[in-house]
């Protein structure tokens, strides 16, 4: 944890940071009252890009398979991700899609996945990838 005391208008503002598994969570508030009227600001590795180069050969197909459209091995390929965890930027709901990462050596669909933003699917604002079943995002970089 990280903290620093800063003078604003009067009133010291503590700054607290907190590291919570791949987030980052910052709480700012006025003294006591910070509980109350504090401010909570959330950044995470989603804002760490990773070229597609990076990204395990799995996943690189699964991205050339959103990008044309299919076809997609998993029946739960392009449902609506809900962004529970609130690890990637706030958007109403549809704008996420998901796309499952096949993993060598896993009967099921395993834990990596493609999380894809925007109107039209094959054209994505924003696509991220997940190893570890949204604990954490890496922003793909175009």
């Amino acid at each position: 944890m990280f903290r620093t005391g800063l003078a604003s208008s009067g009133k010291a503002l503590r700054r607290e940071v907190f590291r919570w598994g791949a987030a980052v969570v910052v709480v700012a508030g006025l003294g006591a009252g910070a509980a109350q009227g504090g401010e909570v600001v959330v950044a995470n590795a989603a804002t760490a890009p990773v070229a597609q180069a990076g990204l395990p050969v799995e996943a690189r197909e699964t991205l050339t398979k959103v990008l044309n459209g299919g076809p997609f091995p998993y029946a739960k390929d392009g449902i609506v991700f809900g962004n529970r965890e609130r690890l990637l930027p706030a958007k109403e709901r549809g704008h996420y899609r998901e796309y499952t990462v096949r993993t060598p050596e896993q009967s099921g669909r395993g834990a990596r996945r493609i999380v894809c933003g925007g109107v039209q699917p094959t054209r994505p604002e924003a696509c991220y990838y997940t190893q570890d079943h949204y604990a954490s995002f890496r922003r793909i970089a175009h």
